[in-house]
């Protein structure tokens, strides 16, 4: 799923540079974030207030190699809460979660004087439009645990949403958290007025719908808008060349050094069949 903006649409992709900054970073009004964060960790208990992280919400970056938004938060019981969004290929997400929190659990023992029982929780939060796991669902949780399922500790939590999975209409959607997965995905789609979702009117989302209406930009502030996203489309098919890439050289030596099945290299390149095929017929051509 790609984040473009043409003429047509009313609102700016949530899953944009731009749509990220106005509402997930929003720091006027947290209202949205809040309610975001509260429904991404499947809390009973409401967030009354969010801290941004300095050293790290102004340096939200974009990564012009596979198009990467962050930024780092506490909330009032200095819970830490960590959101990226990505809209190109993620390969290595999962390893580069586990690096953000564990750099965050670091820098929470570092302090000084602690005790390990009172050290407060970490979320770890990745916003996908593409899928990287194995699993149906759109949205998954998961904390460390034994060899049998049990929970072994919840200290350290790490949530992802992967946009292409969620299936659900409007009609189906009743809970906070698929409110806000159906937004993210669908709100860039909106021509219309007469298509908004009627929970559109609840008021934490009509502050995000608010920052991303682009019927009250100037035409200057459009043309810039415009800029930024064809970079970042750009962006996005630099690195899934570059990806493409790597796995057409890993499939080469399979070729080359094996005597593997055509299945076998596709299934440990992670690629189709159709690929493998395609590169063999390349070196036999050369």
């Amino acid at each position: 799923m790609e984040a473009l903006y043409t003429d047509d649409q009313i609102f700016i992709p949530i899953i944009s540079d731009y749509g990220f900054k106005a509402t997930f970073g929003n720091e006027a009004n947290t209202l949205f974030l809040r309610k975001a964060l509260q429904a991404l960790i499947k809390s009973e208990v409401p967030i009354k207030e969010v801290k941004f992280d300095k050293n790290t919400f102004e340096g939200i970056t974009q990564d012009g190699r596979s198009g990467i938004f962050d930024l780092a938060c506490t909330d009032e019981n200095d819970n830490h809460f960590i959101v990226e969004m990505q809209y190109g290929d993620a390969p290595y997400f999962v390893q580069r979660m586990k690096f953000y929190a564990l750099h965050k659990f670091n820098a929470m023992v570092k302090r000084g004087k602690f005790d390990y029982g009172t050290l407060t929780k970490i979320y770890c939060v990745a916003i996908l439009a593409n899928d990287i796991l194995p699993y149906p669902n759109c949205h998954t949780v998961a904390n460390l645990r034994n060899e049998h399922g049990e929970l072994f500790d919840n200290q350290m939590t790490f949530i992802t949403v992967e946009l292409d999975k969620f299936t659900l209409q409007e009609i189906d959607c009743q809970t906070d958290l698929q409110k806000l997965i159906y937004t993210m995905k669908t709100i860039h789609t909106v021509t219309q007025p007469t298509q908004f979702p009627k929970f559109w009117d609840e008021e934490w989302l009509k502050v995000a719908l608010d920052e991303l209406d682009s019927r009250k930009m100037t035409p200057d502030e459009k043309a810039s808008l415009e800029i930024l996203i064809a970079r970042n489309a750009e962006a996005v098919k630099a690195e899934n060349r570059k990806i493409n890439q790597e796995k057409e050289k890993f499939v080469v030596n399979l070729l080359q050094q094996t005597d593997f099945e055509i299945n076998k290299i596709a299934i440990l390149a992670g690629v189709s069949v159709d690929f493998v095929k395609s590169v063999q017929r390349q070196l036999s051509a050369k």
